[in-house]
């Protein structure tokens, strides 16, 4: 019904839109009924997030002109009991990014994964063995022309260096690292028209990518 409503629109824009969505659909739907065996002995986790990273692979390796690719993993909204909610979660982050990584083998040189969260936990733990909503947070990237090791300066956790007596305090713009990659993985030098707003010249590149 959809696909016919795309069909008939007067509209060239929602035409060529609509049609090249459903062109989507039955490649991905195509792809998605090979027998797929991950390389290499990797092993992806039970769960979504397990799952998705399995299918990204599988997408990358069919070669379908795939660039950019997303997968999210929830619960970490960890207000009480967070020690073993927290070891829980990043032991399913860690395996599915390990196989990931083991799947894809050498073509890896030419992925880039990048973690991240729209918020932080507060510094200090609560009265319920966790920890509230907060403001910074830590980002990991890996794959193919990255530079290893940490980048950013440490705020500190002293009462006077927290945000607000409470947060960490940010020291870097995710969209430092992001632009990055924009620029030096997809190539695209107009980072202002994927940022609005965003000074990309002003230099604040932290060299997590190799030129």
């Amino acid at each position: 019904m959809f696909e016919s409503m795309y069909n008939h629109s007067v509209d060239a824009a929602l035409h060529g839109a609509g049609k090249d969505t459903f062109e989507a659909v039955r490649m991905l739907k195509a792809i998605q009924k090979e027998n797929y065996a991950p390389a290499g002995g990797a092993a992806y986790p039970p769960g979504r997030f397990g799952q998705s990273m399995r299918q990204i692979a599988q997408l990358i390796k069919a070669n379908v002109g795939v660039e950019v690719a997303f997968a999210d993993i929830g619960g970490w909204d960890t207000h009480f009991n967070q020690p073993g909610a927290l070891a829980n979660q990043l032991t399913e982050l860690g395996r599915a990014l390990a196989a990931f990584y083991q799947d894809l083998g050498d073509r890896m040189a030419d992925v880039a994964v990048v973690t991240m969260s729209e918020f932080g936990r507060t510094a200090r733990e609560n009265g319920s063995r966790g920890t509230d909503h907060g403001h910074a947070n830590v980002m990991f990237v890996m794959g193919g022309g990255i530079n290893g090791g940490i980048r950013g300066e440490w705020p500190g956790l002293e009462q006077e260096q927290l945000y607000d007596g409470r947060d960490l305090n940010i020291t870097t713009d995710f969209r430092d690292v992001l632009s990055e990659l924009v620029t030096h993985h997809l190539g695209n030098r107009q980072v202002g028209a994927v940022f609005p707003g965003y000074a990309a010249d002003a230099g604040k590149y932290r060299g997590v990518v190799s030129t």
